[in-house]
């Protein structure tokens, strides 16, 4: 972890904002490389003066973004099996990753793909059952966009806020995406019901 994160820096440094864009989005196709460790380092290494914080967050939801359009032209061409298959042969990488966000998308449905994004252990492989399921490109697009932005958002400034004391960020991350997840997904059941009741009512 130490040698990655050393080419980490090195990047952010060298190609700027892009860089945190690149590393974002391999991290989201390679989920042993972690958001909890590159996108408050990136954040610090704004505070530096490399560039800007709102810079980064940009460059980062983009490089989510990319990374999740690769995971659900995957899901779309390969199919479960095939995929399960392949991640069980990446080093630190497991299908039961795979099975559980695809239970996490079929419980929870399109919205998983906005929820997921701010669940650790769910979030890197959520795109996959997405792009299975062959969800519209555009709403894919939307909730991915605006996951990643909230995900992506707290961490950086965390990273930014906190200097060189960067790295307690990944300490915390786990409670508070779990908190984050059940207030956002009470959000999307509230905004369900409210639309199932204004649709009753309009009978």
């Amino acid at each position: 972890m130490g040698g990655i994160l050393d080419w980490v820096v090195t990047l952010m440094r060298t190609v700027g904002a892009p860089g945190i864009g690149l590393a974002t989005a391999l991290e989201t196709v390679f989920p042993p490389l972690p958001s909890e460790f590159v996108l408050p380092l990136g954040g610090y290494i704004a505070s530096r003066g490399h560039y800007g914080v709102v810079e980064a967050i940009v460059w980062a939801t983009g490089g989510s973004l990319v990374g999740a359009l690769v995971l659900y032209w995957l899901g779309a061409s390969w199919g479960q099996e095939r995929l399960c298959a392949l991640v069980d042969r990446i080093p630190l990488m497991h299908a039961r990753d795979v099975d559980k966000a695809i239970d996490w998308f079929e419980d929870h449905g399109r919205s998983a793909v906005f929820v997921g994004r701010l669940v650790p252990g769910v979030r890197s492989f959520i795109s996959i059952p997405a792009g299975i399921d062959r969800m519209p490109l555009v709403p894919f697009v939307a909730y991915t966009t605006l996951g990643s932005l909230v995900w992506n958002g707290a961490l950086v400034l965390a990273g930014y806020e906190l200097g060189a004391q960067w790295h307690h960020v990944e300490t915390y991350v786990g409670w508070v995406g779990l908190a984050v997840a059940v207030l956002a997904a009470g959000a999307v059941a509230w905004f369900v019901v409210r639309r199932a009741r204004r649709r009753l009512a309009s009978r």
